[in-house]
């Protein structure tokens, strides 16, 4: 989600005199990470109800805004209007003894609403919400639009989502080459915390100027080893790779963002109307925000009451008033905050009122649902939850259980006989369009052109339910009229405008190639449900027969020429095994001649195609 008039917070003397007037809440962490604690007095509402509500996750709205450049701190001691501020109350200290649960957004006036129409698609459809968690191993979430999958999200115990946790870390290395720091936040690897990520309040020294860029700074006469800061996870960590870490937080609620330590405010940008966009605008101008918090509007605020916008409001700030005594009493490295289970986070980041049916098939993620849907105003409510009790499991019932192993199969089929063939690689996907069956009995020109047009549908819908972020290459089939070219990509565009991640398209090149670069916003559905194969190691085929019994005879051949070798115990797949018998025992019998060893080859039913033991025996 973009936010509206946000610059990046600039980096500022902390010795100067408006320094000291307007503290920031990002400050006093800083102080007290570093054990230069103050004295504040107790307040009531810091802690948090966390099961079943409605902070957690940094969707494509829940981060900090996507403008070219991150949120700006303006000049100590000034407000959003530019009026000198008035210090900041003591919030959060060690003091506090008294503690009330916070309360997620309460149901707002009743109002009744035209049925759903989805954006883009011109017609009444009827959104469906399946829910699967009746084994605690795994928890799946579909969303089915006519019988067909158009969001799919699934999430195992092994695999637990760490994006949006929130960590007191220990600063191991800085790396003056990367412009970037090493943190150890005690999850085995070291997350990676880039310098454009790092809040000016953690900088060491009172020479900064306010002004200065943070590519002009040097990263190691700011940070040092060994300090403690909290960090928030923006990308989940990947093979070797540690998470991506920022210390400009954000915790995003139903309808708005808390980011703690900025004065931005902004906008979801798919809220169109200006009217509506003004009238929220005044609408949180009314509420009582703290100094130094920025916030945005999230697209589910739009014909919010104030009553619930209130509630969500409050309901943050006493999360954030939790988070900062946790990283004040806990040693570094510590979770400081987990994000909601997937339940919660669906419900809170995706929930629209197009949705009119929810069905579970567990009894707690049940009353999840019933909690969520008695919380939001019922202009959105129209929902209505469901358990499923019947003797097929849900997803089998629903018979969406082929389309959720489409998702992990290479090749796409189109209706009209056409297909797609997705293929990720390390550096970007690439996507191939292929006409197939569709120009049978049909004019060229057309064929080609109804192809492109279903592969750019699906594309969207595939890069939607897989998550494939990065850079995505489409090569479809070469078209000759130049309309059917900006058809095709107007079609892209619409296809793409119900993707919550931010998404950039170009313009079909003369080579017929277009290049999306889309946000990712998890881990790849694959993950937690597909190991990388064993014996093929990801490439998708293994060696042949042939190849691999010449592999190990020039095994054979290289160990015999070594000193004092009289014999060769061979054990191979039995396949390999019967081909060297029977096809090289020449070969073979004149290597025992010339070396005078002694070469006995075995075949072993239980082997893999990759396994092999060969002993060479020395006399």
């Amino acid at each position: 989600m973009m936010a509206e008039n946000t610059t990046k917070p600039k980096s500022g003397n902390k010795g100067s005199k408006d320094r000291n007037e307007g503290h920031s809440v990002l400050a006093k962490i800083g102080r007290w990470l570093t054990g230069k604690k103050e004295d504040q007095s107790a307040q009531a509402g810091s802690s948090v109800q966390k099961a079943g509500g409605d902070a957690g996750k940094r969707s494509s709205e829940g981060n900090r805004p996507q403008s070219s450049s991150r949120p700006r701190k303006r000049p100590p001691g000034r407000s959003r209007s530019g009026q000198p501020r008035k210090p900041a109350p003591a919030v959060g200290g060690p003091q506090q003894t008294q503690k009330s649960k916070a309360k997620p957004p309460v149901q707002g006036k009743k109002e009744e609403r035209e049925p759903a129409t989805v954006k883009g698609k011109g017609k009444n459809v009827i959104r469906k919400l399946l829910i699967n968690t009746d084994e605690p191993e795994e928890c799946r979430i579909a969303m089915i639009e006519d019988g067909r999958i158009e969001a799919f999200y699934v999430e195992t115990v092994l695999h637990a989502q760490t994006k949006g946790n929130i960590y007191k870390a220990r600063v191991v290395s800085v790396e003056p080459s990367l412009q970037a720091a090493f943190v150890d936040m005690g999850e085995g690897k070291n997350g990676f915390l880039p310098f454009g990520d790092i809040h000016p309040d953690y900088f060491h020294g009172d020479d900064v100027d306010l002004d200065t860029h943070w590519k002009d700074l040097a990263v190691e006469k700011l940070l040092r080893k060994g300090d403690e800061v909290l960090v928030q996870v923006v990308k989940e960590a990947v093979a070797n790779k540690g998470a991506n870490l920022t210390t400009f937080l954000s915790l995003p609620g139903r309808y708005l963002v808390l980011m703690p330590g900025s004065d931005s405010a902004g906008i979801s940008r798919k809220i169109v109307s200006e009217a509506q966009r003004k009238k929220l605008r005044n609408l949180l101008e009314s509420l009582t925000l703290p100094e130094g918090i920025g916030y945005i509007i999230r697209t589910a605020s739009e014909d919010i009451t104030k009553s619930a916008i209130s509630q969500d409001l409050n309901y943050l700030l006493n999360l954030w008033e939790e988070i900062k005594g946790r990283g004040q009493k806990m040693s570094a490295p510590a979770l400081i905050y987990k994000e909601q289970d997937i339940i919660a986070r669906f419900l809170r980041d995706h929930y629209t009122a197009d949705i009119r049916e929810i069905m579970v098939d567990n009894e707690d993620a049940f009353g999840k649902v019933k909690n969520f849907l008695g919380l939001i105003p019922a202009r959105q409510k129209k929902a209505t939850a469901l358990l499923h009790k019947g003797p097929k499991p849900i997803f089998n019932h629903h018979q969406v259980e082929k389309q959720i192993e489409q998702i992990y199969q290479p090749t796409v089929s189109l209706p009209s006989g056409g297909s797609i063939v997705i293929d990720p690689t390390e550096a970007l996907v690439a996507i191939d369009v292929n006409s197939g069956r569709t120009s049978k009995d049909k004019n060229f020109e057309e064929s080609i052109f109804l192809a492109n047009m279903e592969a750019a549908e699906e594309l969207a819908r595939q890069l939607r339910l897989r998550d494939l972020g990065g850079l995505i290459v489409v090569d479809f089939i070469d078209m000759r009229p130049s309309s059917n070219i900006r058809a095709v990509e107007k079609k892209v565009k619409e296809s793409m405008k119900e993707d919550k991640a931010k998404v950039d398209i170009s313009r079909i090149s003369r080579f017929g190639l277009m290049q999306i670069s889309r946000q990712k916003l998890a881990s790849p559905v694959q993950r937690g449900s597909y190991n990388v194969c064993e014996h093929c190691q990801g490439r998708g085929v293994v060696r042949s027969v042939e190849t691999q019994a010449l592999f190990y005879l020039r095994r054979i051949k290289t160990g015999v020429t070594r000193k004092n070798v009289c014999r060769v115990d061979c054990r191979l797949p039995l396949a390999v095994a019967q081909y060297l018998q029977n096809n090289k025992s020449k070969e073979l019998l004149e290597l025992e001649n010339r070396y005078e060893v002694v070469i006995n080859i075995e075949g072993d039913r239980t082997m893999s195609p990759t396994d092999n033991q060969l002993d060479f025996i020395k006399s």
